[in-house]
């Protein structure tokens, strides 16, 4: 049986895993002003960045239309896998949940689960590999379905980011921790709760010690161990080798893999951000 695996533009695959013809991705679009992003090949991250800088109101972004998940879907596979980013952050996974229906009544004889990554970037590299993984095992449709949904509530995502002005502006942190962080220059370590939703992990007053600490919570979790650790980062790769070389010494991945932000992630992450999932 043919698959293919679909992701919306938030997950940061490497230029290298998006050769793969297994992959196909559905992009977002940012708006900074009056300046448009197609969060697709054309995307400019430099340009983007300064945008943002330059701008006083925050960024808004579009998720992909029910009409370009159908056009996606139309690739002739028997087996389709979706993963969209936290459904509790864009309407990318309704929008992929809208255009199944549709795309069902006229192909009843194809199969398409859409996985609500409850994570971002990072987050959803890990589960778009871990499908790849299991389908290319041979296992059916339904073993992969199960396993990824398993491997998903399992899965651990942490972030820290230079500036959290992006995240204020849209209304993703509360009054008190935008005062706080703006004027005392707090770092802080934020995670993923299990349904998606962005929590507060702790805090640092710089970035080293952030990194630190976000090691210390991965070290932690006996259930790191062998697992996959990507790493994403918005323009600071030697900060993403860093935080690799502190988790070498510290935790027991199997397997650690740096990625860079597409533009989704670039406008939340900001630049210098970095995010983790294992």
């Amino acid at each position: 049986m043919s698959f293919k695996i679909i992701v919306d533009s938030c997950c940061d695959l490497t230029p290298a895993l998006l050769h793969n013809s297994a992959f196909c991705k559905v992009p977002l679009t940012i708006q900074v002003g009056p300046h448009t992003f197609v969060d697709d090949d054309t995307f400019d991250q430099a340009n983007l960045l300064w945008r943002m800088k330059e701008s006083e109101e925050a960024p808004k972004t579009s998720c992909p239309s029910p009409a370009a998940y159908l056009e996606a879907f139309d690739c002739g596979a028997d087996d389709i896998y979706v993963v969209t980013l936290s459904a509790l952050l864009s309407g990318s996974h309704n929008s992929a949940a809208q255009a199944r229906l549709m795309f069902l009544e006229d192909h009843p004889g194809v199969r398409i689960h859409i996985f609500n990554s409850c994570s971002a970037s990072s987050g959803e590299v890990l589960v778009a590999l871990k499908v790849l993984e299991l389908a290319q095992s041979g296992l059916d449709f339904n073993a992969v379905v199960q396993q990824t949904s398993r491997f998903i509530n399992e899965m651990g995502t942490l972030f820290v980011l230079e500036t959290l002005d992006n995240l204020r502006k849209n209304g993703r942190l509360t009054r008190l921790q935008s005062l706080v962080t703006g004027t005392l220059k707090i770092k802080l370590l934020m995670g993923a709760t299990p349904e998606g939703e962005i929590c507060k992990r702790g805090q640092a007053l710089s970035m080293k010690q952030a990194l630190s600490k976000m090691v210390e919570l991965m070290a932690k979790d006996p259930a790191h161990s062998g697992r996959t650790l990507c790493i994403t980062h918005c323009n600071c790769l030697e900060r993403a080798f860093q935080l690799k070389e502190m988790a070498l010494k510290s935790c027991k991945f199997g397997e650690i893999l740096i990625c860079e932000t597409g533009g989704i992630s670039t406008v939340y992450a900001n630049d210098g951000g970095i995010v983790a999932a294992y």
